[in-house]
């Protein structure tokens, strides 16, 4: 199947491990990930049922193999200055975001650009989106995880 590409943005606040958590649940919740063991291409008597908790979810051998394409295949938040590793999230700094954008209040307008950020396989960056006035108004959450 190959990694997939997502991104999700949510109101923003100055908790990010408290909005990043948030954010991982409503996408658990609400099933916006990536199923293997019950997708609509196996036959009907092999698929399995949604799981009910994330602990069930990665209980599942194909999910620890393959992901669920999505911000679920996250696990922690490391600082700016902190080595990216599988299954992070890093914020982008403002020095970061002045390098490859040319401001340090990136808006909206910006998230084409955001595929030029330092990124791989199994890693998620995150970004404070900003209003016109330079206030913040947004966490942008993206990533590409997947096999």
């Amino acid at each position: 199947m190959g990694a997939s590409g997502w991104e999700y943005s949510v109101p923003y606040r100055e908790d990010l491990a408290g909005a990043f958590e948030a954010l991982k649940r409503k996408v658990f919740e609400e099933r916006d990930y990536y199923w293997g063991p019950g997708a609509d291409w196996r036959p009907e008597e092999e698929r399995l049922p949604w799981p009910r908790t994330v602990e069930e979810l990665w209980e599942d051998e194909y999910v620890r193999e393959c992901g669920t394409h999505s911000i679920l295949d996250i696990f922690r938040i490391v600082g700016p200055d902190e080595e990216r590793d599988y299954f992070t999230m890093q914020p982008v700094s403002e020095d970061e975001a002045l390098h490859v954008l040319g401001t340090r209040r990136p808006t909206r307008a910006h998230m084409p650009e955001f595929e030029n950020f330092p990124h791989s396989r199994w890693q998620g960056r995150c970004v404070v989106l900003h209003d016109d006035a330079g206030e913040p108004r947004e966490l942008h959450f993206f990533g590409y995880s997947g096999d």
